[in-house]
């Protein structure tokens, strides 16, 4: 017995060794440094549009045409290798479905390189090496052009090293009146039931960025229908931008013929109304209903054309052939006419 409890209390050990080695081999790696940029870059701290602690989540440049505007963005290497990154000014826009981004240095589309991206130049150069472990503060300025309209002229400034690109937004306005203005285009229904949406675009039309909120109502052939009300959209409408959206209407009605309204407003004064129609139709349930008329449609029009063919047959007085009065073969009496409610046409 002693060898034999000695024998278990080995392969116990054995046991628990083995699931050990198993579990340092298949446990996962962590992420490699190399996954990770090293560095980040932001607006150094200062007054304007400040968090708490002085830092801020974006810059903020007001000037008046031919102004040249300055502010540092703060580089910070958190590696033990030097870095090297490439600094720039980017337009920003929204993209199709409203999310914001810069465009690429090489782009042709629109506003580059005539756009805000190219009045930004930096003091230290384009290019900047930061010593590991280090902080490096960038001055950089921007030059409003002469005839420069007023309003928003969205930016961004790019840092970028072996592939990748950080951007740190520029809320960049040239002095002048401003209009907040919007129009509501292309609204349509789209889906049934709960994956019923509303999809619709919106244009700037004005020249300052907007926070739209949206308020959509709707009113069917058999009474009110509910609609969602007021909300603001996270979407920020740059200038001269056009977004295409889609809003959830869980409300939609199963059969109806609707009509929706949409609203939309936005601080300054901005607001637009557009409508679309609708209907809203069980196609299923149609389906069969509508096989069902046929069948009775056809089984009214059988029942017609017998009731017509069995009409009483005159026969002469003479007992020849049947016939009308004119006696020719075949002729029958009308027979009278009566209103069949439900028939065919």
């Amino acid at each position: 017995m002693p060898v034999l409890h000695t024998l278990r209390r080995d392969a116990r050990g054995l046991l628990l060794v083995l699931l050990a080695a198993a579990a340092l081999h298949t446990a996962p790696a962590p992420a490699a440094a190399a996954d990770e940029p090293g560095w980040t870059a932001e607006p150094a701290a200062g007054t304007a549009a400040a968090r708490p602690g002085g830092a801020r989540p974006y810059f903020y440049l007001e000037g008046a045409p031919a102004a040249v505007l300055e502010d540092r963005l703060a580089l910070t290497n958190t590696t033990d290798q030097e870095r090297t990154v490439t600094l720039r000014g980017a337009d920003a826009y929204n993209t199709a479905d409203g999310a914001l981004a810069a465009r690429p240095a090489a782009s042709g589309a629109p506003g580059a390189p005539g756009g805000a991206g190219s009045w930004f130049s930096f003091g230290a150069g384009a290019t900047v090496k930061i010593p590991p472990r280090t902080r490096a503060v960038v001055p950089f300025t921007v030059t409003v052009p002469p005839a420069s309209p007023p309003g928003d002229h969205p930016a961004a400034v790019i840092a970028a090293e072996a592939g990748r690109e950080v951007g740190v937004r520029v809320h960049l306005r040239v002095s002048g009146p401003t209009l907040a203005a919007l129009t509501v285009e292309d609204v349509a229904v789209r889906g049934r039931g709960a994956a019923a949406v509303v999809a619709y675009t919106l244009v700037n039309r004005g020249n300052v960025a907007l926070a739209p909120e949206l308020d959509v109502r709707a009113d069917g052939v058999l009474g009110e229908v509910p609609g969602r009300g007021p909300r603001t959209l996270p979407v920020e409408l740059l200038p001269g931008q056009r977004v295409e959206l889609t809003e959830p209407w869980p409300g939609a009605p199963v059969l109806d013929r609707v009509r929706v309204r949409l609203t939309v407003t936005a601080p300054g004064g901005a607001r637009a109304d557009a409508a679309a129609s609708a209907w809203f139709v069980p196609w299923r349930a149609a389906g069969w209903t509508g096989l069902g008329l046929l069948a009775l449609g056809g089984t009214a029009s059988a029942a017609l054309f017998l009731v017509r063919r069995r009409g009483p047959w005159r026969r002469p007085a003479d007992g020849g052939a049947p016939g009308g009065p004119s006696g020719k073969p075949g002729a029958t009496t009308p027979a009278p006419e009566h209103e069949l409610t439900g028939a065919s046409r």
